[in-house]
């Protein structure tokens, strides 16, 4: 119950500040910028992983924990908890960011620039590329704590920037 705990509150995070960054990027015209938005979602996952982190693992995506399981270092009985508190998070978030922003039609969701088939191929291939940085670097060597904040800070900071986005960042 605590991991499922930290992980709505870890999900709740990432969502709230990085669709909020995009929110108010919107309502402000570009205060922001698109390299303000990456920053915030590294930013916040960076926070997150020491905050929640040694509660949770800090998955905060259900890709996340899906890809964990595949590589046979999540066990199956906690995918499913995990992920419904991912997101309900995700929604609690998003709810919060609909009440204080009612103006806002998209909330933050990237629409695709290109085909569909497009799309899905680029996140297919972005989200490979972010399970591939996560399980490299989440070993639990203790050497390797410091890359895993930097590596994963790293690849969140550049996969916003790229055109063509099928779905926004969960």
């Amino acid at each position: 119950m605590k991991k499922c705990g930290a992980e709505f509150i870890g999900t709740f995070a990432l969502v709230f500040a990085g669709t909020g960054a995009i929110v108010i990027n919107e309502t402000s015209g570009g205060a922001i910028t698109h390299v303000g938005i990456s920053l915030t979602f590294g930013l916040i996952v960076l926070a997150m992983i020491y905050t929640v982190g040694d509660i949770s693992g800090a998955h905060l995506n259900p890709a996340v924990s899906l890809g964990f399981f595949a590589a046979r270092r999540f066990p199956l009985r906690e995918v499913v908890p995990y992920v419904l508190s991912q997101c309900a998070g995700a929604f609690a978030a998003s709810g919060v960011l609909r009440f204080l922003f009612p103006q806002n039609a998209t909330l933050g969701a990237t629409q695709p620039a290109g085909s569909a088939t497009q799309s899905f191929i680029l996140e297919v291939i972005l989200t490979a590329i972010l399970m591939f940085v996560i399980l490299s670097v989440s070993t639990g060597a203790a050497e390797k704590a410091s890359q895993l904040e930097l590596r994963l800070g790293q690849s969140l900071h550049w996969r916003p920037c790229l055109p063509g986005r099928s779905l926004a960042h969960r």
